[in-house]
């Protein structure tokens, strides 16, 4: 199957194609720049696989939590390519995907990306199952919700802000009770790739839009000053 899968969901913009067998990656640190080098990577990809826009048959993007522009950026791309093209459009969880990799993992995997303020996005996972609701969460309830869960072995901590995640617990979690992706900060197009293949496009609720885990603060602001979102 062709398809195209885009994570705009943090500063690492990171695309995938799955053309004719073989896959093509691109990945890059973009920091506030997707919207410039998004459409340049997707063209980049398919001239390298010298597969044509019209042999597409699924485009995937990142349906959140993560960058609140970032996710549009990739909902607007994915969702006027699949309209253009008239192939089905899937999403899939940020977390999930951040945890896909580590489902081989004996331990709790922690997903974790920054979500300001102090808080992060996250969930528990094992064995590649949620066992936790998405959530955004202060360090402190993070460490609770990894005390409180009935889970053996060292915690691996993955996401591009598991480090920031662990400086700010300030050593409450034991040297041997975790452990760090070495590849954390990477993008998860590859994953997003892999779980869109398998996603049902009839029972997939892209219609929705992008998961948001709260409101963003210029949606807070305009609330604030009285406007209704």
């Amino acid at each position: 199957m062709n398809v195209l899968a885009l994570d705009t969901a943090t500063s690492i913009l990171s695309l995938a194609l799955s053309a004719k067998g073989t896959l093509w990656y691109f990945e890059i640190d973009a920091g506030l720049k997707h919207s410039e080098l998004l459409m340049d990577g997707v063209d980049m990809l398919f001239k390298q696989a010298g597969l044509k826009p019209n042999e597409l048959e699924r485009i995937a993007c990142m349906k959140g939590p993560g960058s609140f522009t970032g996710l549009r950026i990739g909902f607007s791309a994915a969702k006027g390519l699949a309209l253009s093209l008239e192939v089905p459009l899937v999403s899939a969880p940020t977390l999930d995907c951040m945890a896909f990799s580590h489902s081989v993992w004996p331990g709790p995997v922690l997903p974790v990306i920054d979500a300001r303020k102090h808080r992060y996005f996250t969930a528990l996972y094992q064995g590649g199952a949620r066992l936790s609701a998405y959530r955004d969460a202060a360090p402190g309830e993070i460490l609770d919700l990894i005390r409180s869960a009935p889970l053996k072995g060292p915690v691996l901590f993955t996401g591009p802000d598991a480090d920031t995640l662990l400086a700010e617990l300030g050593g409450a979690v034991p040297p041997e009770d975790f452990l760090v992706d070495p590849a954390h900060k990477r993008g998860r197009g590859r994953e997003l790739l892999a779980i869109a293949k398998n996603i049902d496009i009839n029972n997939n609720e892209i219609t929705k839009g992008p998961l948001y885990l709260r409101q963003s603060d210029a949606e807070l602001n305009l609330n604030g000053a009285g406007y209704k979102i």
